[in-house]
């Protein structure tokens, strides 16, 4: 059985995007695509789709919202099998739940001023941090599009364990299905406590730390298939800082966010969580599992 991509709704402007969005990415994928609605409240106080369904707000139920959702995805892709779901609990609860059996979840975000709009709501950040699958969060001023990315490129954040990495996997597929660019991003940094005194040896310290950056590029894209164009880079700086930089020209960028048993907290990580806030294009957070000794 394949796989759904779950996409949750609300009946916001950006979760119904989200659903152009992930239609989509489940036309690309040959999957279903599934829609989710989950809340404690059945009914939605939500202004503009009451008008749009010309009904008055305090009428708009989750049963619409669903619907309306299911009638834009199949209007943008007809050939996409789609089911539809209501689930009367907490949306971080129903989704984490629904990532056990989905090839990826896909997400909007919400706010109501510019800096609200700048940071991920709790629902988000919760299930990009719990979820099973991979959850692609739209930052960003996406344009709906994935196939035609304005940028035609994906971007991968390269770390110590990226080899066999589960996210450098989801970046190489996505990159093959978008037929898109696969930048393969290393950031280093020189400690701030490694200095010489010698001027001859001036320099010496950061040339070793590049050269190591480079090693892990070379190490970690060894296996990707010859057919996805990849272009390495190796940029000095926190590693937030520079994936950050990336996105402003990217269709999506793709980090690894590791899960260790036993640890109930928010399993992101710095450079997850500060890409989740800040990206200026969509960020997929994808699972690491510990490799079994």
């Amino acid at each position: 059985m394949d796989l759904p991509l779950v996409v949750g709704v609300d009946g916001s402007e950006p979760s119904l995007r989200a659903v152009d969005w992930a239609a989509d990415e489940a036309a690309l994928r040959g999957a279903p695509l599934r829609l989710v609605y989950a809340s404690l409240w059945e009914r939605y106080e939500g202004a503009a789709l009451a008008e749009d369904l010309s009904k008055p707000s305090e009428q708009v139920t989750a049963e619409d919202i669903v619907r309306a959702a299911a009638q834009r995805a199949r209007l943008r892709q007809a050939d996409v099998k789609i089911s539809t779901g209501v689930l009367p609990e907490e949306p971080e609860y129903a989704l984490v739940r629904e990532s056990r059996d989905a090839c990826a979840l896909v997400l909007g975000t919400r706010g109501r001023s510019g800096f609200v709009e700048m940071l991920l709501g709790s629902v988000s950040l919760t299930v990009a941090a719990h979820a099973d699958c991979p959850v692609i969060v739209l930052r960003g001023n996406h344009d709906n599009q994935v196939r035609a990315g304005k940028h035609g490129r994906v971007v991968v954040g390269i770390g110590e364990r990226t080899a066999d990495s589960a996210a450098l996997r989801f970046a190489v597929q996505e990159a093959k299905l978008r037929n898109a660019t696969l930048d393969a991003v290393r950031a280093w940094r020189w400690p701030a406590h490694e200095t010489t005194d010698h001027p001859l040896f001036a320099g010496e310290p950061a040339r070793l730390h590049e050269q190591h950056a480079a090693e892990l590029l070379e190490r970690a894209l060894r296996d990707v298939p010859a057919d996805v164009v990849v272009r390495r880079r190796m940029v000095e700086g926190h590693a937030r800082h520079v994936l950050l930089d990336a996105s402003d020209a990217a269709d999506l960028l793709v980090v690894g966010s590791r899960r260790d048993a036993g640890h109930l907290g928010l399993q992101l990580g710095r450079v997850a969580h500060g890409v989740l806030h800040y990206s200026a294009c969509p960020v997929a957070v994808v699972p690491e599992r510990p490799r079994a000794q």
